[in-house]
Protein backbone atom coordinates (compact mmCIF):
# COMPACT_ATOMS: atom_id res chain seq x y z
CA UNK A 1 0.00 0.00 0.00
CA UNK A 2 1.36 3.39 -1.12
CA UNK A 3 1.95 6.08 1.26
CA UNK A 4 -0.62 8.34 -0.42
CA UNK A 5 -3.39 5.85 -0.75
CA UNK A 6 -3.01 6.10 3.59
CA UNK A 7 -4.57 9.62 3.06
CA UNK A 8 -8.14 9.98 4.67
CA UNK A 9 -11.19 9.87 2.16
CA UNK A 10 -13.48 11.22 4.80
CA UNK A 11 -15.76 14.50 3.71
CA UNK A 12 -13.60 16.77 5.70
CA UNK A 13 -12.64 20.07 4.73
CA UNK A 14 -8.72 20.51 4.57
CA UNK A 15 -8.70 23.80 6.76
CA UNK A 16 -10.91 21.36 9.62
CA UNK A 17 -8.42 19.32 9.20
CA UNK A 18 -6.00 21.22 11.81
CA UNK A 19 -7.12 21.54 15.33
CA UNK A 20 -5.29 24.25 17.21
CA UNK A 21 -5.04 23.37 20.85
CA UNK A 22 -5.91 26.15 23.00
CA UNK A 23 -3.41 25.39 26.18
CA UNK A 24 -3.32 28.14 28.12
CA UNK A 25 -3.47 29.42 31.21
CA UNK A 26 -6.47 31.58 31.06
CA UNK A 27 -10.02 31.94 29.02
CA UNK A 28 -9.20 35.49 28.07
CA UNK A 29 -5.58 34.10 26.78
CA UNK A 30 -7.07 31.38 24.67
CA UNK A 31 -10.00 33.96 23.52
CA UNK A 32 -6.89 36.41 22.68
CA UNK A 33 -5.30 33.46 20.43
CA UNK A 34 -8.48 32.33 18.76
CA UNK A 35 -8.66 35.85 17.27
CA UNK A 36 -5.36 36.32 16.91
CA UNK A 37 -5.18 33.46 14.82
CA UNK A 38 -8.38 34.05 12.78
CA UNK A 39 -9.64 31.89 10.12
CA UNK A 40 -6.13 30.80 9.83
CA UNK A 41 -7.55 27.99 12.32
CA UNK A 42 -11.26 26.73 12.57
CA UNK A 43 -11.21 23.98 15.07
CA UNK A 44 -9.94 24.70 18.40
CA UNK A 45 -9.24 22.14 21.52
CA UNK A 46 -9.76 22.77 24.98
CA UNK A 47 -8.38 20.67 27.65
CA UNK A 48 -7.95 20.22 31.25
CA UNK A 49 -5.75 23.38 31.83
CA UNK A 50 -8.32 25.76 30.83
CA UNK A 51 -11.50 23.67 32.53
CA UNK A 52 -9.67 24.42 35.57
CA UNK A 53 -9.56 27.97 34.98
CA UNK A 54 -12.61 30.66 35.21
CA UNK A 55 -15.02 30.92 31.87
CA UNK A 56 -14.64 27.45 30.43
CA UNK A 57 -18.39 27.15 29.32
CA UNK A 58 -18.22 30.64 28.28
CA UNK A 59 -14.81 30.06 26.38
CA UNK A 60 -16.65 27.46 24.85
CA UNK A 61 -19.59 29.06 23.80
CA UNK A 62 -17.59 32.11 22.41
CA UNK A 63 -16.26 29.81 20.08
CA UNK A 64 -19.23 28.59 18.53
CA UNK A 65 -20.44 32.18 18.16
CA UNK A 66 -17.18 32.70 16.03
CA UNK A 67 -18.45 30.00 14.01
CA UNK A 68 -15.57 27.33 15.45
CA UNK A 69 -15.75 23.87 15.68
CA UNK A 70 -14.95 22.55 19.54
CA UNK A 71 -12.97 19.54 20.59
CA UNK A 72 -13.50 19.09 24.55
CA UNK A 73 -10.65 17.21 25.45
CA UNK A 74 -10.93 16.34 28.95
CA UNK A 75 -10.67 12.57 28.96
CA UNK A 76 -13.40 11.54 30.77
CA UNK A 77 -12.39 8.69 33.18
CA UNK A 78 -14.52 7.51 36.26
CA UNK A 79 -17.33 4.91 37.41
CA UNK A 80 -19.09 3.87 34.15
CA UNK A 81 -22.93 5.93 35.16
CA UNK A 82 -20.91 9.20 36.02
CA UNK A 83 -19.15 8.96 32.83
CA UNK A 84 -22.66 8.53 30.81
CA UNK A 85 -24.03 11.40 32.81
CA UNK A 86 -21.51 13.83 32.36
CA UNK A 87 -21.28 12.96 28.37
CA UNK A 88 -24.84 13.37 27.94
CA UNK A 89 -24.87 16.78 29.53
CA UNK A 90 -21.70 17.70 27.25
CA UNK A 91 -23.95 16.67 24.30
CA UNK A 92 -25.97 19.54 24.91
CA UNK A 93 -22.84 21.99 24.39
CA UNK A 94 -22.88 21.65 20.29
CA UNK A 95 -19.27 20.48 20.60
CA UNK A 96 -18.22 18.34 18.12
CA UNK A 97 -15.88 15.71 19.91
CA UNK A 98 -14.69 14.71 23.39
CA UNK A 99 -12.37 12.10 24.71
CA UNK A 100 -12.96 9.04 26.64
CA UNK A 101 -10.03 6.82 28.42
CA UNK A 102 -11.08 3.68 30.33
CA UNK A 103 -12.76 0.01 30.42
CA UNK A 104 -15.18 -0.94 27.92
CA UNK A 105 -18.41 0.07 30.58
CA UNK A 106 -16.83 3.33 30.72
CA UNK A 107 -16.75 3.27 26.58
CA UNK A 108 -20.18 1.79 26.48
CA UNK A 109 -21.30 4.68 28.64
CA UNK A 110 -20.09 7.41 26.81
CA UNK A 111 -21.25 5.67 23.79
CA UNK A 112 -24.89 5.38 24.71
CA UNK A 113 -25.14 9.15 25.66
CA UNK A 114 -23.05 10.68 22.99
CA UNK A 115 -25.95 11.99 21.04
CA UNK A 116 -24.66 13.43 17.96
CA UNK A 117 -21.30 14.37 18.72
CA UNK A 118 -18.28 12.16 18.33
CA UNK A 119 -16.60 10.37 20.98
CA UNK A 120 -12.67 9.43 20.93
CA UNK A 121 -11.52 6.89 23.21
CA UNK A 122 -7.82 7.00 24.13
CA UNK A 123 -5.42 4.34 23.60
CA UNK A 124 -1.77 5.36 24.77
CA UNK A 125 -0.80 8.75 25.58
CA UNK A 126 1.62 10.27 23.24
CA UNK A 127 4.21 11.58 26.11
CA UNK A 128 4.68 7.67 26.68
CA UNK A 129 7.02 5.24 25.56
CA UNK A 130 8.09 1.68 25.65
CA UNK A 131 9.73 2.45 28.87
CA UNK A 132 6.96 4.03 30.39
CA UNK A 133 4.60 1.26 29.75
CA UNK A 134 7.36 -0.71 31.41
CA UNK A 135 6.58 0.95 34.14
CA UNK A 136 2.89 0.42 33.63
CA UNK A 137 2.92 -3.26 33.81
CA UNK A 138 2.09 -3.57 29.95
CA UNK A 139 3.86 -6.32 28.43
CA UNK A 140 2.83 -5.79 24.58
CA UNK A 141 4.50 -2.91 22.63
CA UNK A 142 2.77 0.12 21.99
CA UNK A 143 1.40 -0.69 18.04
CA UNK A 144 0.13 -3.48 19.86
CA UNK A 145 -1.60 -1.92 22.87
CA UNK A 146 -2.84 1.02 20.47
CA UNK A 147 -3.86 -1.29 18.19
CA UNK A 148 -6.19 -3.70 20.21
CA UNK A 149 -7.67 -0.20 22.12
CA UNK A 150 -8.50 1.00 19.00
CA UNK A 151 -10.01 -2.04 17.03
CA UNK A 152 -12.36 -2.28 20.86
CA UNK A 153 -13.44 1.50 20.96
CA UNK A 154 -14.80 1.21 17.38
CA UNK A 155 -16.09 -2.23 17.71
CA UNK A 156 -18.26 -0.85 21.20
CA UNK A 157 -19.75 2.46 19.20
CA UNK A 158 -16.58 5.27 19.75
CA UNK A 159 -16.16 7.25 16.54
CA UNK A 160 -12.70 7.19 16.83
CA UNK A 161 -9.20 7.08 18.41
CA UNK A 162 -6.64 9.57 19.89
CA UNK A 163 -3.37 8.00 18.82
CA UNK A 164 0.02 9.30 17.93
CA UNK A 165 0.89 9.26 14.28
CA UNK A 166 3.59 6.40 14.47
CA UNK A 167 0.24 3.95 14.89
CA UNK A 168 -1.89 5.73 12.72
CA UNK A 169 -1.04 3.31 9.77
CA UNK A 170 -1.66 0.02 11.18
CA UNK A 171 -4.74 1.66 12.49
CA UNK A 172 -5.82 2.63 9.20
CA UNK A 173 -4.86 -0.22 7.25
CA UNK A 174 -6.53 -2.90 10.00
CA UNK A 175 -9.89 -1.01 10.96
CA UNK A 176 -10.75 0.90 8.09
CA UNK A 177 -11.96 4.22 6.76
CA UNK A 178 -14.68 4.29 9.35
CA UNK A 179 -12.26 4.69 12.15
CA UNK A 180 -11.43 8.77 13.15
CA UNK A 181 -8.26 9.05 14.05
CA UNK A 182 -7.24 12.63 15.44
CA UNK A 183 -3.07 12.59 15.76
CA UNK A 184 -1.30 14.86 18.70
CA UNK A 185 2.22 15.31 18.96
CA UNK A 186 3.15 17.09 15.88
CA UNK A 187 6.50 18.54 15.90
CA UNK A 188 8.37 20.28 12.97
CA UNK A 189 11.40 18.10 11.87
CA UNK A 190 13.92 20.38 13.46
CA UNK A 191 11.83 19.91 16.89
CA UNK A 192 11.53 16.42 17.33
CA UNK A 193 11.52 15.29 19.85
CA UNK A 194 12.85 18.26 22.40
CA UNK A 195 9.74 18.14 24.76
CA UNK A 196 7.20 15.74 26.89
CA UNK A 197 5.60 14.77 23.37
CA UNK A 198 7.69 11.25 22.88
CA UNK A 199 6.16 9.56 19.90
CA UNK A 200 5.72 12.86 17.67
CA UNK A 201 5.64 13.04 13.58
CA UNK A 202 5.24 15.79 11.12
CA UNK A 203 1.70 17.24 9.79
CA UNK A 204 2.60 14.99 6.70
CA UNK A 205 3.47 12.19 8.55
CA UNK A 206 0.42 11.99 9.85
CA UNK A 207 -1.54 12.48 7.32
CA UNK A 208 0.12 10.30 4.93
CA UNK A 209 0.13 7.52 7.82
CA UNK A 210 -3.91 7.73 7.64
CA UNK A 211 -4.64 10.57 10.16
CA UNK A 212 -7.97 12.48 9.82
CA UNK A 213 -6.77 15.46 11.87
CA UNK A 214 -4.30 16.53 13.84
CA UNK A 215 -3.67 18.86 16.79
CA UNK A 216 -1.17 21.30 17.21
CA UNK A 217 -0.20 23.48 20.07
CA UNK A 218 3.64 24.46 20.73
CA UNK A 219 5.12 24.82 16.83
CA UNK A 220 1.90 27.36 16.28
CA UNK A 221 2.19 28.87 19.84
CA UNK A 222 6.03 29.33 19.64
CA UNK A 223 6.34 30.45 15.97
CA UNK A 224 7.40 34.48 15.47
CA UNK A 225 4.30 34.79 13.69
CA UNK A 226 1.84 32.26 14.73
CA UNK A 227 -0.83 33.17 12.47
CA UNK A 228 2.00 32.63 9.17
CA UNK A 229 2.72 29.30 10.92
CA UNK A 230 -0.54 28.34 10.93
CA UNK A 231 -1.49 29.37 7.54
CA UNK A 232 1.57 27.47 6.36
CA UNK A 233 0.18 24.43 7.69
CA UNK A 234 -3.25 25.05 6.41
CA UNK A 235 -1.59 25.30 2.55
CA UNK A 236 0.64 22.08 3.34
CA UNK A 237 -2.84 20.02 4.17
CA UNK A 238 -4.52 21.61 0.90
CA UNK A 239 -2.09 20.62 -1.49
CA UNK A 240 -1.24 17.35 0.52
CA UNK A 241 -5.24 16.43 0.11
CA UNK A 242 -5.19 17.82 -3.27
CA UNK A 243 -3.00 15.43 -4.40
CA UNK A 244 -4.40 12.35 -2.62
CA UNK A 245 -7.97 13.33 -4.42
CA UNK A 246 -5.55 13.00 -8.10
CA UNK A 247 -4.20 9.39 -6.87
CA UNK A 248 -1.06 10.93 -8.43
Amino acid sequence: MSATSLLSSKPIAPKDRLIFALDLPTSKEALEWVDKLGDAVTFHKVGFQLFMAEGYWELVEALKARGKKVFVDLKFFDVPETVKNAVANLSKRGVECCTVHGSQAILEGAVSAKGSMKVLAVTVLTSLDRGDLDDLGFQCNVEELVYSRAKRALALGCDGVISSGMEAARLREGLGEKLLIVTPGIRPVENKPVDDQKRTMTLEEAFRAGADHVVVGRPIRQASDPRAKALEMQEEIAALFALGTQRV
